[in-house]
């Protein structure tokens, strides 16, 4: 039987202007254990003067532990999204991604394809994704990370293309990331279908909910955004999601992505209560 635990995302303090530090802090005392963090490339501006939580790859990789110890908090994943269709930039990233993971003691890097160009072609976009994978899963090997690809653009949208990304490079260390929000609103294929033909490869979700408003204006319409409403609090049928997860034999982080301080909160509640003796205490 599939166990659970919660973890935060950090991306529900990015409104609140607050750094990574100051985001791990608030996580601690409303009382996740685990974190995912986001990481850059370069010296991002914003994250310089402290007023974005994202965390800079340039700096010591244990810095970031440093951190979190300091809050009695642990690194899940890391939100490591890289453009698997421009590998000059994907390559680098990814892989650094995966070894920052390692030095933290986290198991999964989650990315997407992020963007297709307009001048590539199905055929083509898949080979440079092959190409940029391939690459990555030989740094996941070493390092014993997982490289976990979510429902997020034009060809993961459906769980036959989010499949096919998956398989173009045969490596035990390539899964898949599941976000339910995501999944929901690009409005292709009943979610929870998707989500049955994927579980034998989901090693990790996004615990993503979508607010009525928020399914009434984008439904259909784009294939996923950034953040949701708090976990319980919208269309996402979280027993329904549990269910099918339920016969998977192994631990499953649900990384809570939502966009306000008080909506994580509500969350971790919201989980705690669904969740009962399927979650795991640390």
């Amino acid at each position: 039987m599939a166990k659970f635990r919660v973890s935060l995302n950090m991306e529900y303090c990015r409104s609140s202007d607050m750094s990574f530090e100051a985001g791990v802090k608030l996580a601690s005392e409303m009382g996740y254990r685990y974190v995912e963090p986001m990481v850059h490339t370069g010296w991002e501006l914003l994250s310089e003067v402290e007023y974005f939580h994202s965390f800079s790859m340039e700096e010591d990789t244990l810095l970031m532990k440093e951190i979190c110890d300091k809050y009695n908090i642990k690194v899940s994943s890391i939100s490591g999204h890289s453009p698997l269709m421009k590998p000059e930039a994907a390559v680098p990233r990814l892989t650094r991604a995966i070894i920052f993971a390692d030095a933290v003691g986290a198991s999964f890097v989650n990315s997407d394809e992020m963007v297709k160009p307009d001048w590539m072609d199905d055929d083509f976009a898949h080979q440079t994704m092959k190409y940029t994978l391939t690459k990555a899963a030989m740094v996941a090997k070493r390092h014993k990370k997982y490289i976990c690809i979510e429902p997020h653009g034009v060809y993961t949208k459906t769980a036959e293309g989010l499949l096919r990304i998956v398989d173009l490079v045969p490596s035990p260390w390539i899964g898949v990331n599941w976000d339910t929000g995501n999944s929901y609103l690009a409005g292709v294929e009943d979610p929870y279908d998707g989500l049955t033909m994927v579980k034998d490869r989901v090693l990790h979700i996004h615990a993503k909910d979508i607010s009525l408003q928020q399914s009434n204006q984008d439904r259909g319409s784009v294939t996923g955004t950034p953040v949701g409403c708090a976990c319980g609090e919208g269309m996402v049928d979280w027993e329904r999601v549990f269910g099918i997860m339920e016969p998977v034999d192994r631990e499953i982080f649900l990384s809570v992505e939502c966009g306000k301080l008080d909506e994580a909160e509500r969350s971790l509640t919201y989980l705690r209560k669904v969740l009962g003796n399927r979650l795991l205490n640390d």
